[in-house]
């Protein structure tokens, strides 16, 4: 019987090069992915869609709460481990209340860009605010809970003339 990584002139490698590998993987990935493109109109949503592709709850539209001074987001929501709502679209001025439910241990709520970032908390009733002055999206999470898809979107609309 002989070695299967013994090679012949002309029969080529007995197994794949890691570097053949890697390229077929990264091929397929590719394939797969532009698959997956919609390709279709984009939503309101689309700004955000990929942010909030794994977030819990997430049905695919901002709930439109423009005109008010003030909207509520709770914390800790579905298994414990969501925003309600995930994306919120709101005036310039508004001032967003993120709301603890005392479900799934403690949360905190953290922006991506930095612009804000709250304790942790665990009891039903903390409240954390923010106020949104400027248009455009606000991407936030949960840190702990990130990778179970804890993640929400504050969407501040342009004044309408």
């Amino acid at each position: 019987m002989s070695d299967p990584t013994d090679r012949t002139p002309d029969a080529g490698p007995a197994r794949p090069t890691r570097r053949r590998l890697l390229a077929a993987v990264g091929a397929g990935g590719v394939a797969a992915l532009a698959g997956c493109s919609g390709g279709g109109a984009e939503t309101d949503s689309g700004p955000y869609n990929g942010y909030l592709a794994d977030a819990a709850g997430f049905d695919g539209e901002a709930v439109d709460r423009t005109g008010n001074a003030e909207v509520t987001v709770a914390v800790g929501t579905g298994d414990g481990f969501a925003f309600d709502p995930v994306a919120v679209r709101v005036s310039p001025g508004t001032t967003v209340v993120w709301e603890w439910t005392g479900m799934g241990s403690r949360h905190n709520v953290v922006a991506e860009d930095g612009g804000f970032e709250s304790n942790y908390y665990a009891s039903e009733g903390q409240t954390f605010s923010h106020e949104f002055r400027e248009p455009g999206v606000t991407k936030y999470y949960c840190t702990p809970h990130r990778n179970l898809g804890m993640v929400g979107v504050v969407e501040v609309a342009e004044e309408s003339a």
